[in-house]
């Protein structure tokens, strides 16, 4: 399993951490941790949804995001996953091409289980439509981890790292883990 630290956009804000963790399970499947301390209690929840509902538009609330590239290819997806256990899935055919919003809903990774935790969010994943479609192993992908925290001084931009001079989770420069 690895671990990442992710890092505020906002260098001064410091009251919350945030560690994302990735883990290869089988041949077509991920789990994801994320794992958030805030001493403070400066987050903001949103409420439980039952049955994992896909739902659009859940990066304007607290929201954890993964983002799927692979070596050489300018597709990609992005997953939404929500504290409230919602998720969805975005096809993209470049840097943030169609520009539609809501972005194109993808259909070839299934979610296996959402579940709010203690200490944040997990996630486990299946790949295997899309790994299959597109002929992939896993060292053809890469994966960027990222959150959007609504907290009590306003909203957090966090991910692997920030080389934009905005926050801007499609840069794939920033998609640090490697297969």
């Amino acid at each position: 399993m690895a671990s990442y630290e992710l890092n505020a956009f906002d260098r001064r804000f410091q009251s919350i951490s945030l560690v994302g963790a990735i883990e290869q399970q089988g041949s077509y499947s991920i789990n994801v941790g994320y794992w958030l301390r805030d001493p403070n209690q400066l987050m903001q929840w949103p409420e439980l949804e039952q049955g994992n509902p896909r739902q659009d538009f859940l990066w304007e609330n607290t929201c954890y995001e993964i983002f799927i590239g692979v070596h050489g290819e300018d597709y990609y997806r992005e997953i939404n996953l929500s504290p409230s256990q919602a998720w969805q899935v975005y096809q993209f055919e470049e840097y943030r091409y169609p520009e539609e919003m809501p972005p194109q809903t993808a259909n070839d990774i299934e979610l296996n289980q959402l579940k709010r935790t203690h200490y944040g969010l997990n996630v486990s994943l299946d790949l295997s439509e899309f790994m299959l479609k597109h002929k992939l192993k896993w060292s053809d992908m890469f994966l960027g981890l990222s959150a959007v925290l609504n907290t009590s001084q306003g909203t957090q931009y966090y991910a692997m790292q920030h080389s934009s001079p905005n926050a801007d989770f499609h840069n794939k420069r920033d998609w640090l883990h490697q297969f």
